[in-house]
């Protein structure tokens, strides 16, 4: 009877053994899965908290959370996109360059990170290399931004001086939104340049129809179609507004030096 309690007794510590080493399995199984559910849900959070800091201009905030999130991914291109801002936006423009560029390896299509790099070397004055962004930003059909990439692919041809090719661009922009000042400004603008001056006119006339208070941009070409068709009232009026509204702009340099010729 006792021998036989023994072996009960055993056999009870056994099956009480076996089923902690299963439960002690499961449990560190879950505790995996649990670390990386985790690992990735703050590394989503700690992505969306930089893209609201930088929606806010608070590059260290979103800094500090995109080193987290780099830390987890190193190559996840919404990281990158959102690193090369941060660095734009701080003055370190050759890492943000190295950023954009890693990005844009990582997922070729995305034409949203190519816009943004297109702003970048806009913003760098290197017209050209903008220009070869945006060919491929504006050849996606569903981009929700396409009509403003057109916009900013016009202006990238007037910089280079490539009228005909900047026209197209503010023609394409227009058959998608023809309400957009934006694009009315510049393709009178390009136009203009081109030497079609009563076409510059209408459309001029039609994004000042369109905004509420004019640019330093459009003020200047108003002045310079009204000294085209010798309009003295509009021209003095157009002046006098570049004059109390941007007194410290380039377009208001402009205007002096005209002035200046007119009166010699």
């Amino acid at each position: 009877m006792a021998a036989h309690l023994v072996r009960f007794r055993l056999s009870a510590v056994w099956v009480l053994c076996i089923a902690l080493l299963v439960s002690g399995c499961v449990t560190t199984k879950r505790g995996g899965y649990t670390d990386k559910t985790d690992q990735k849900k703050a590394f989503e959070t700690s992505l969306q908290l930089a893209r609201n800091y930088i929606a806010q201009s608070n590059w260290d905030q979103a800094k500090r959370h995109l080193q987290f999130a780099e830390s987890v991914d190193d190559n996840n291109p919404d990281t990158l996109e959102a690193l090369a801002l941060v660095f734009q936006n701080t003055g370190e423009l050759e890492t943000a360059e190295s950023y954009y560029k890693r990005a844009i390896k990582q997922v070729p299509d995305r034409v949203r990170i190519r816009n943004n790099y297109a702003g970048f070397l806009f913003a760098q004055q290197r017209y050209a290399e903008a220009a070869e962004q945006l060919e491929v930003v504006v050849e996606d059909l569903l981009y929700e931004r396409r009509a403003e990439a057109f916009i900013s692919l016009g202006r990238c041809y007037l910089q280079l001086d490539k009228l005909e090719k900047a026209e197209n661009a503010f023609r394409r922009s227009l058959l998608m939104d023809n309400n957009n000042g934006s694009a009315l400004l510049s393709m009178a603008e390009a136009v203009y340049r081109l030497e079609r001056i009563a076409e510059a006119q209408r459309y001029y006339d039609a994004y000042r129809d369109k905004v509420q208070r004019q640019s330093a941009a459009g003020l200047w070409l108003g002045i310079r179609l009204a000294d085209a068709f010798d309009d003295e009232d509009a021209f003095a009026s157009y002046a006098l507004a570049l004059k109390n509204l941007y007194p410290k702009s380039e377009e208001f340099l402009k205007l002096k030096a005209l002035q200046e010729n007119r009166s010699q």
